[in-house]
């Protein structure tokens, strides 16, 4: 119940700058508290960063932005070790990923080199600078944009920094009735400037330990595996998802139970989440490109016929 009732407030504050997107802004805070990172993807304008900034603004953590472009360093972005001639030894400064909340704005504008410096610290909460490891604070969660990678100057990300995100979601265009409130009521002011922050970096450690408390049962466990397990096998798909997705499946889907006030895992929630978590981490092979087919729909007929735990298959890949 403290996880739903925490969330449902976060999620309050940040619809007062993102209007219409209840699930997308539920969605992000459902990987905030499984302690995974988000990518977010969609064309310019529709409040990519803006909801980057208004979740990360929403809780009283530290966060740092960093603009990624060609020229941007790895250095720029974990920091660097600078030569102390007053103390005669060499002092390391810190970078932007010193901070509870990282928003990466447009990731795939920054070369694969410095792609690449991100790696470390999505997966481990470390970053390593000259041979001395240096820990994160915790909570710590990279929310980075991106827009589509057919777009002038954008360089893909490679599969296994792909990997590395939680999930991935689309904004989408607002419906009229949500833009037309956005036209009115933030043309004369930025209302990013009067959000306050309504939770803080104590009470998300906490709201992350009551989400690692949720039970999942032996049924669900082998129903994520067989999900998982689906996409490796398809014909449609050159990499399918790794270990590592089913895990971040699993650990998605016990915060978004706790968000909904339960303290267990049913099977709608990994069907629910199948998508947003998946679908970023496969390679479809040339032919379902050719004809038309995405990792999404994939992962819709995987969902209708993997055997629900208790029931029996009904149909095929």
């Amino acid at each position: 119940m403290a996880v739903r009732d925490a969330g449902a407030r976060i999620g309050t504050n940040i619809e007062q700058v993102i209007e219409g997107k209840h699930e997308t802004i539920r969605l992000g805070l459902a990987v905030l508290l499984a302690e995974g990172h988000l990518l977010i993807e969609d064309v310019p304008g529709v409040g990519k960063t803006t909801f980057a900034k208004a979740l990360a603004r929403s809780i009283d953590c530290s966060v740092r932005r960093v603009q990624f472009t060609p020229d941007l360093l790895p250095s720029d972005v974990t920091g660097v070790s600078v030569y102390n001639a007053e103390e005669r030894d060499f002092e390391f400064k810190p970078g932007p990923v010193f901070a509870n909340i990282v928003v990466g704005d447009e990731i795939n504008r920054a070369s694969p080199k410095t792609q690449a410096a991100m790696l470390e610290c999505m997966a481990e909460r470390q970053v390593t600078v000259d041979g001395e490891t240096y820990g994160l604070e915790s909570p710590f969660m990279v929310m980075a944009t991106q827009n589509p990678i057919d777009m002038e100057g954008t360089y893909p990300l490679p599969e296994a920094q792909r990997d590395r995100f939680t999930a991935r979601i689309s904004m989408g265009y607002p419906d009229r009735r949500a833009e037309v409130a956005m036209l009115s009521e933030h043309a004369a002011v930025d209302p990013l400037d009067s959000l306050r922050p309504v939770s803080d970096a104590t009470e998300i450690r906490s709201l992350i330990a009551g989400v690692r408390a949720v039970y999942v049962s032996d049924a669900i466990k082998e129903y994520a595996v067989d999900l998982s397990e689906a996409t490796r096998r398809s014909g449609d798909v050159r990499l399918g998802a790794s270990p590592r997705a089913s895990l971040q499946l699993l650990r998605s889907a016990k915060a978004w139970a706790a968000l909904g006030g339960r303290e267990y895992v049913i099977p709608d929630d990994l069907q629910y989440l199948l998508v947003p978590v998946l679908a970023h981490r496969l390679l479809l092979t040339a032919e379902a490109h050719v004809a038309g087919r995405s990792p999404a729909d994939l992962l819709r007929r995987i969902a209708q016929v993997t055997p629900i735990p208790g029931t029996s298959p009904s149909g095929s890949y």
